[in-house]
C-alpha cells in the first residue's frame, strides 16, 4: 500500500465523513452501556496540517479550512448546522489546545476524543509506517487497541465485540481495482456475524458505474436499514476527477437521516466549488414491514 492520508487530511471528504462519524458516536453515547468503535483503515490518527505532505496538496484548505479559521472559530453557520457539526468541531478543538488550527484528527482520534471511560476503540492499519505511528500514538492508553493488520481481516476477527454495542468504520484507500467488491464482501461477512452493529462504509464519488453497482449489491443482499448519504463539490458525471464523498450506513440511529439532510444541505454551499455541487440522503434499502 502506497496511500498516505497525510496528503489528504482535512479535505472535503474528511469533513463529511468525520462529521457523520462524530454524530454516530454521540448517538451511541445516549445509552449508559459502553460500546466499541472498530476503525478498519485507521491511518496515523493525527495529522499536522503544516507538514510538507499536507502543504504539497493543500486539500485541507478546501475542506476544514472552509469551516473554521486559523483561530478555530467557525464561519457563519445556521443554528441547525452548528448543532450538527458541534461534536466534530469539538474534537478538532481538543487536538489544538493552543487555539490555533494546526492538527487535524483522523477517525481514530475523533473516536478517542469523543469516547467515555466505558467505551473502547480498536484501530487497525496495514501500512507499516503508519501503523507504527498509530501504535505509538496510543501507547499506554488502556481504552485503545492499535494493531498493524489488513482491515478486512479485522472485520472477520473483531466482530462482534464483547461489548455487543458499537460502530464499525470501513474507510479503504481505493487503491485496488476491485475495492468496491471487496468492501461489499467484507461488510456482508461482518454483518452475518454481527447484524445489530452500526456500520459506516465510505466511498469516493468518482466512477458512477462502480458506485451504482456497489449500491445494487448491497440492496440485493437483503440487508435492511441501509442509508446512503453523498455530497459532491462539482458535477458528479466527471469520472476523471474526485467529485464527491459517500457513506453507506447500516443500522443508523433513529431519525439520523433528518440530521444528515441538515448537515449536507448546510455543507454544500460551504464546500461546493461550482453550481454542480449537491447532495442526497436516501434509503438504499429501508426496513421492511412484515406482511400481515
Amino acid at each position: 500500500m502506497n496511500y498516505r492520508h497525510a496528503y489528504h487530511a482535512g479535505n472535503f471528504a474528511d469533513v463529511v465523513k468525520h462529521a457523520v462519524l462524530a454524530l454516530l458516536i454521540e448517538r451511541l453515547k445516549a445509552k449508559d452501556k459502553g460500546f466499541r468503535v472498530i476503525d478498519s483503515h485507521a491511518g496515523i490518527g493525527l495529522y499536522d496540517l503544516a507538514s510538507p505532505l499536507a502543504a504539497k496538496t493543500g486539500e485541507w484548505e478546501h475542506g476544514i479550512g472552509k469551516l473554521i479559521g486559523s483561530d478555530l472559530k467557525p464561519v457563519s453557520l445556521s443554528a441547525k448546522l452548528a448543532e450538527a457539526l458541534a461534536p466534530y468541531l469539538a474534537a478538532i478543538r481538543t487536538v489544538n489546545p493552543d487555539g490555533r488550527l494546526r492538527f487535524y484528527p483522523g477517525s481514530p482520534m475523533i473516536a478517542r476524543v469523543l469516547m467515555r471511560e466505558v467505551d473502547r476503540l480498536t484501530a487497525v492499519e496495514l501500512n507499516s509506517d503508519d501503523a507504527k505511528l498509530l501504535v505509538n500514538r496510543f501507547a499506554g492508553d488502556i481504552q485503545v487497541k492499535a494493531i498493524e493488520l489488513d482491515g478486512y481481516l479485522a472485520l472477520g476477527s473483531f466482530v462482534p465485540p464483547k461489548e455487543r454495542r458499537g460502530l464499525v468504520l470501513v474507510d479503504p484507500p481505493y487503491e485496488e481495482q476491485n475495492e468496491f467488491r471487496t468492501l461489499a464482501d467484507g461488510f456482508l461477512k461482518a454483518y452475518e456475524r454481527w447484524p445489530t452493529g452500526v456500520y459506516a462504509l465510505w466511498y469516493p464519488v468518482k466512477d458512477l458505474g462502480a458506485v451504482k453497482n456497489f449500491h445494487k449489491r448491497l440492496h440485493d443482499s437483503g440487508v435492511q436499514r441501509l442509508l446512503g448519504a453523498e455530497l459532491w463539490v462539482r458535477d458528479r458525471a466527471t469520472p476523471e476527477r474526485f467529485n464527491g464523498t459517500g457513506l453507506v450506513l447500516c443500522n443508523p440511529p433513529w431519525k439520523l437521516e433528518h440530521t444528515l439532510e441538515t448537515l449536507l444541505a448546510g455543507l454544500v454551499p460551504l464546500l461546493g466549488e461550482d453550481d454542480g455541487a449537491g447532495r442526497r440522503v436516501w434509503w438504499i434499502r429501508a426496513e421492511e414491514t412484515p406482511a400481515r
